[in-house]
């Protein structure tokens, strides 16, 4: 009869063989065991019978936790390499393999791994008192910055790197410092500082082997001892009041010896132009005396004459000054009166250059000169200012 059809007698029987229903309690937990472990012996091989029974049971048990455990063992094994890492594969504790980024599997309980991230820069820092060559204690504070390149070194040539990497900072910063002065450690020598820590920390690594590369080496302070530290704050002050002014007057001097040295060309250049013309003009004067002179030879009165009447022409052609002849009696003396108006007009206004001009009227006639056999004699007269 099926476990599910109803029983004999109108009595109700449910699936873990009890009979009255309502009034029984719950089901017996070994019969519901029993039950399942049948189940499972027919489907593991199992035969009927009671003492196959508990045989097929606790076969079909032991299978069923070995097929769940194969399972979880080998699903646990799968495990990522991150891009920026790298991953050391450890059998049975030992050194087996290094994989690169992915999806892995190794089986667990045999292998390990570690994930060792090469990609990252990172940072130590390194700060103490130290004692400088010049027997000073100063306080120094230094950033190291590495990456890890080799994993396998970086995990099993020294027991901690981290450590190793720390200690051999402050050794080559300690080594460092002792060979300088303080003055360098806390102003000017600083940049040379930081250089030889670097390559005396990358000789000590070297020679460890911890499979890292040194990127840079950052100096962060250096200060005195309290005692003096007000003393070396003012000295570092003019120090750098003192870049700061020689660099000032290292601009203005680029600044004004461009103009400077364009001014000295372009006197330079002035002179030699001046040179030319005044060569050009006594060779111009030379070349005319040189033609005048067979002329002076032959008239020297009329030649004589002449030059005086030409050089009169030019003098008095710019000035207001009337000459009249007064040796003559018949002459009639005639002004320009209309262009002494005009230069006296000329003379008032700001833009005229020509000044007031007064002739004194007691000068005797030997003072004038004689033209063609004739005193030439000025008018007293002024040319005033309104």
């Amino acid at each position: 009869m099926a476990w599910n059809e109803p029983g004999k007698g109108g009595q109700d029987k449910d699936p873990w063989g009890n009979k009255g229903g309502r009034d029984q309690g719950p089901p017996d937990l070994d019969e519901a065991i029993r039950n399942v472990s049948r189940r499972l012996g027919g489907i593991f091989g199992g035969s009927g019978g009671s003492g196959a029974s508990s045989g097929g049971f606790s076969a079909g048990i032991i299978g069923l936790v070995l097929v769940v455990a194969v399972i979880v063992w080998a699903l646990s094994g799968f495990y990522t390499i991150r891009e920026a890492e790298r991953g050391v594969v450890l059998r049975f504790g030992a050194y087996h393999e290094e994989v690169q980024p992915g999806l892995h599997w190794r089986p667990v309980f045999i292998d390990d791994y570690i994930a060792v991230d090469v990609s990252t820069t990172q940072s130590m820092p390194s700060r103490g008192n130290m004692l400088t060559r010049d027997e000073n204690v100063v306080r120094v504070e230094m950033e190291v910055q590495f990456r890890v390149v080799d994993p396998r070194a970086f995990l099993f040539s020294v027991p901690d790197p981290y450590d190793t990497l720390k200690q051999a900072t402050d050794s080559a910063l300690r080594y460092v410092v002792g060979h300088a002065r303080m003055d360098d450690v806390l102003s000017e020598g600083r940049e040379q500082v930081r250089q030889d820590t670097w390559k005396e920390l990358e000789k000590i690594i070297e020679n460890y082997g911890i499979g890292i590369t040194i990127r840079d080496v950052n100096f962060q302070n250096a200060r005195p001892p309290q005692q003096v530290r007000d003393a070396f704050d003012d000295a570092v002050a003019a120090r750098e009041d003192e870049e700061r002014i020689i660099n000032k007057a290292r601009a203005y001097a680029r600044e004004k010896e461009p103009q400077a040295r364009g001014h000295v060309e372009r006197m330079l250049e002035e002179a030699e132009g001046y040179k030319q013309k005044v060569t050009l003009e006594a060779q111009g004067e030379v070349a005319q005396f040189e033609q005048m002179l067979p002329q002076y030879q032959a008239a020297p009165e009329v030649t004589r004459s002449r030059l005086y009447i030409e050089m009169m022409q030019s003098v008095l052609s710019n000035t207001s000054k009337v000459l009249v002849d007064v040796e003559g009696g018949n002459n009639i003396m005639y002004l320009p009166l209309e262009k002494m108006m005009q230069q006296r007009d000329n003379a008032r206004s700001p833009s005229s250059g020509t000044p007031p001009m007064v002739i004194d009227s007691s000068v005797s006639d030997n003072a004038y000169p004689e033209v063609n056999g004739r005193t030439v004699r000025d008018q007293g007269f002024r040319q005033g200012r309104n």
